[in-house]
């Protein structure tokens, strides 16, 4: 199964992705991931990359494609992929179909996260971690049981992702929306898009998915 998985930072595309992965066997392929993998592998097509953003300019969708192309032909992909980051613009996605068809293959669905986007900025923008141990809290959902002391090792310690702001975080849903935009009606007019509530609770929203990529 090949599916599209979407979201705004901070929806819980990453822990889903995570949980499909561990749980279905699927591989998630991000295309910075990707990139990156290629160009440290030295791969054909990771050092075509390299020069281009060596250069200067924007990886042109032919290497995108191709670096898909060589993850979908890896054993490891034969329980389904989950496509992240990409496809963002109608070309691509017609050029993601024709990479699936060559092989056999389709795309099954593509699952968004929807999210209330003022309680999404309260989410990002309140937590804070641990800095020792990493334990994640914050400031209205989750407090450390005693204030300035970490529940788990007792540091006094803590600290902040310095892009969790709230116009950090507005400015990345509007490119979300942005770069989304452009695909939802193609896969619309195939009856590809399932909606699943992204505020809710972590196993609520991974049942969701299981339902949708189930047909239940």
């Amino acid at each position: 199964m090949n599916i599209i998985l979407l979201g705004p930072p901070g929806a819980g595309k990453g822990t889903q992705a995570s949980r499909l992965v561990a749980e279905r066997g699927m591989v998630q392929l991000s295309t910075g991931d990707m990139l990156r993998a290629a160009v440290k592998a030295r791969t054909s097509v990771g050092l075509e990359a390299k020069a281009v953003m060596d250069a200067g300019g924007l990886v042109s969708d032919a290497i995108v494609s191709a670096l898909i192309g060589e993850r979908l032909d890896d054993p490891a992909a034969l329980g389904g992929a989950i496509f992240d980051g990409y496809p963002r613009t109608q070309p691509q996605a017609e050029a993601l179909d024709l990479l699936l068809a060559e092989r056999g293959q389709q795309l099954d669905g593509v699952i968004e996260l929807c999210v209330d986007e003022d309680a999404l900025v309260e989410r990002i923008v309140g937590r804070f971690t641990c800095a020792a141990c990493g334990e994640g809290y914050h400031e209205t959902f989750k407090r450390p049981r005693v204030e300035g002391t970490c529940d788990v090792c007792g540091s006094h310690e803590f600290k902040r992702r310095p892009d969790d702001n709230e116009e950090t975080v507005r400015t990345r849903m509007a490119e979300y929306r942005a770069k989304t935009a452009p695909i939802l009606p193609y896969y619309e007019a195939r009856g590809l898009v399932a909606r699943v509530d992204g505020m809710a609770d972590i196993g609520d929203v991974g049942e969701a998915i299981d339902a949708v990529l189930d047909g239940s």
